[in-house]
């Protein structure tokens, strides 16, 4: 389907690759910055090959008129992993034409409402799946402020006093739900990669990143045609991600604040000045920007600029629904 770019701001939530917000290129990075708008001017196709999809581009607040944080990864036509699953993911989640029936894994970076909100909604799906189905969930170790995964899975879920526990049966694939969830924790303070997930010639691995005092996690995931780096909320301060995610093909990082932030907000995120250093350090052959708020919206292309100045390679400023193909 083509969109028609005078259609684009009535059509936001589907917005593939062509409505990037991107800077002019540097002459040193013309030539590499005009073969990727070049491609990103064309409707990416997400249900071939495998590529990263945004569902939210957004933060916590409404006035970004987002979707919170979200993505897909597709691999052959369907969507096999999900990291994250913010407010309005779910719908997201539907009009990106992903199935629950196809999922393999589950990520929760951490336990932020704008990271983890719809997931019940997304699992209840599990009442109409076709045949019974596992899924393998990870998300962060825990803190005294925030649960494990294994335990917010049972405050959720928990047969006898979760919040849902009419949900109790995803457990087990039982009492009607024929999605079968496994949780697991990675451990935020692990000093090298955790192994999380491995499956048909996909590996995921998780690695503890620094947002203020909430336990989070970013996630690596090789696939035979490359690999993706997605990091949730961070500061930047933790030396060891640079070599987490070194080789990434795609590197996705959150654009929430401006330079000049307040110390509690640089505290929780990375300035586009600590954006582009970390993406100058890992070298990555595209930089997705996600997260966006109401005031970086505003500041976008200012913001971008800054990252740039640092990393010269392909940056894009991400939209909910927006589409990143690995090369084929």
């Amino acid at each position: 389907m083509k969109i028609s770019l005078s259609l684009l701001p009535l059509t936001a939530g589907l917005a593939l690759a062509g409505c990037f917000g991107q800077t002019a290129p540097s002459d040193a990075n013309k030539g590499q910055s005009q073969q990727a708008s070049a491609q990103a001017n064309q409707p990416a196709d997400c249900h071939s090959g495998i590529s990263l999809q945004l569902l939210g581009s957004g933060g916590p607040i409404s006035d970004d008129a987002r979707a919170s944080s979200g993505a897909v990864i597709w691999i052959g036509g369907k969507a096999r992993l999900l990291i994250d699953a913010g407010g309005g993911t779910y719908l997201r989640y539907g009009e990106s034409g992903a199935r629950l029936e196809d999922l393999d894994f589950i990520g929760i970076s951490h336990f932020h409402t704008d990271h983890v909100a719809d997931l019940p909604a997304i699992l209840k799906g599990a009442y109409f799946l076709g045949s019974t189905h596992d899924v393998k969930l990870v998300g962060p170790t825990g803190n005294a402020n925030f649960p494990s995964m294994t335990t917010f899975f049972d405050r959720e879920f928990g047969h006898g006093g979760g919040a849902f526990q009419y949900l109790s049966g995803l457990a087990k694939a039982s009492d009607g739900l024929k999605l079968a969830v496994h949780p697991a924790d990675a451990d935020v303070k692990a000093s090298v990669r955790t192994l999380i997930w491995q499956g048909d010639g996909v590996t995921v691995y998780a690695y503890g990143i620094p947002h203020g005092d909430v336990p989070a996690l970013a996630f690596r995931i090789e696939t035979p045609k490359g690999v993706i780096v997605l990091s949730a909320d961070q500061n930047g301060s933790r030396k060891g991600f640079v070599d987490f995610a070194r080789g990434a093909d795609i590197l996705m990082m959150p654009a929430a604040i401006d330079d000049d932030a307040d110390a509690q907000s640089r505290f929780l995120h990375a300035t586009p000045t600590v954006v582009g250093q970390l993406a100058a350090a890992v070298q990555p052959k595209m930089l997705v920007l996600d997260h966006f708020m109401g005031r970086a919206l505003k500041d976008k292309d200012e913001n971008v600029g800054i990252i740039r100045r640092f990393y010269h390679g392909p940056v894009f400023a991400g939209r909910d629904l927006s589409c990143f193909p690995l090369p084929r």
